[in-house]
């Protein structure tokens, strides 16, 4: 269990959680805010600008974020859009970040049950923040007027309470279809807390560049990512070419990244860069036997060259005859993920 000391007692993270979640933040006013405060045994800090609230626990100070220029628009008389409080520091490697994300959200699902929503934030995440270099996945616990997050923050895994409406009708309205309007990707399941939850439209790629960018930082972070929400995912990439649309490629990832090539006549993988399972032996777990035929060990947290893959990728599809980026097509399965119906926002490009 991750520990921390608040300025009364000993408090794990799961009871935290709890105390949070029971607290009237009475619309999010300054008024209300210093009532949470003080039911939690916290002392009122900082500017006025920039509140900060001193808990006790090693891990840092909480912070509130005030409504400013990037959150004004999105409001409806909030003075406040997030309570953050750090949980742990982590080394900053992919894996110990991972790691310690993974141990605060199982501490939380035991106590608090499958959150309702995940994903990652990929680049951009509420209110146009970036997210940190090695991954930026998030569980939600939905529900009203509140909702409780666990993020990954700048030096480890963060526990956010904030109002639903403002973040949420931030997400809706960067549904704008402009290229990185939004990023990274997004999960809901069937939990009854999701209802009336909306989901932006996405965008379009319209350029190999921009394929092979939002590809590299999606397959770079995947491992550290599916490592710190604990899930897998089995994705699908079919190629529309002049004879149909064929599977070109296999992706997988749960705590490692492997990638399989399905080239049709006429292609070279061995030339674009790929290798077999003599020279990536770590698929054999993945493909057991000969299919595909070619394939890439990417590696864990922390390891996979996001870049050189998409540009692997690319290489192979245009090819195999894929002429425009809305040619590389997601298989409907990828969006199936442990229970979760996975939009892959930032990636541009079509599923089905």
């Amino acid at each position: 269990m991750i520990e921390q000391r608040g300025s009364t007692e000993e408090q794990g993270v799961a009871d935290l959680a709890r105390r949070l979640l029971a607290a009237d933040t009475g619309g999010w006013t300054p008024d209300g805010m210093r009532a949470v405060a003080d039911l939690l045994g916290w002392t009122w800090d900082g500017t006025p600008d920039r509140p900060v609230l001193l808990t006790g626990r090693p891990s840092g100070a909480a912070r509130l974020r005030p409504v400013g220029t990037g959150e004004e628009r999105y409001v409806d008389g909030e003075s406040y859009v997030e309570l953050a409080v750090p949980l742990a520091s982590a080394a900053p490697d992919a894996g110990s970040q991972a790691a310690a994300f993974r141990a605060a959200r199982e501490e939380l699902t035991t106590a608090l049950g499958t959150p309702s929503v995940l994903g990652s934030y990929g680049d951009m995440g509420p209110f146009y923040d970036s997210g940190p270099l090695w991954g930026a996945p998030f569980v939600r616990w939905r529900g009203r007027p509140d909702t409780l997050e666990l993020r990954a923050g700048t030096s480890g895994p963060e526990l956010v309470l904030r109002p639903t409406d403002p973040a949420e009708n931030w997400f809706w309205r960067q549904g704008i279809g402009e290229e990185h309007s939004l990023s990274g990707f997004f999960g809901s399941n069937r939990d009854r807390a999701n209802a009336g939850l909306g989901f932006p439209g996405g965008w379009t790629a319209r350029s190999w560049e921009t394929v092979t960018r939002s590809l590299g930082d999606f397959l770079g972070a995947l491992p550290a990512e599916a490592t710190a929400l604990g899930i897998g995912f089995g994705m699908p990439f079919y190629g529309r070419t002049g004879s149909g649309a064929p599977l070109l490629f296999d992706v997988t990832c749960g705590d490692r990244l492997a990638m399989g090539c399905f080239a049709p006549d006429g292609v070279d993988p061995a030339a674009l860069g790929w290798g077999t399972v003599a020279e990536h032996p770590g698929t054999a777990s993945v493909w057991s036997d000969d299919d595909p035929v070619w394939r890439v060990d990417a590696g864990g947290p922390g390891e996979p060259k996001g870049r050189a893959l998409a540009e692997l990728l690319v290489a192979t599809a245009r090819a195999a005859g894929v002429r425009e980026p809305a040619g590389l097509v997601i298989g409907g399965e990828a969006e199936y993920v442990d229970g979760y119906h996975v939009r892959y926002y930032g990636l541009g490009l079509p599923t089905g």
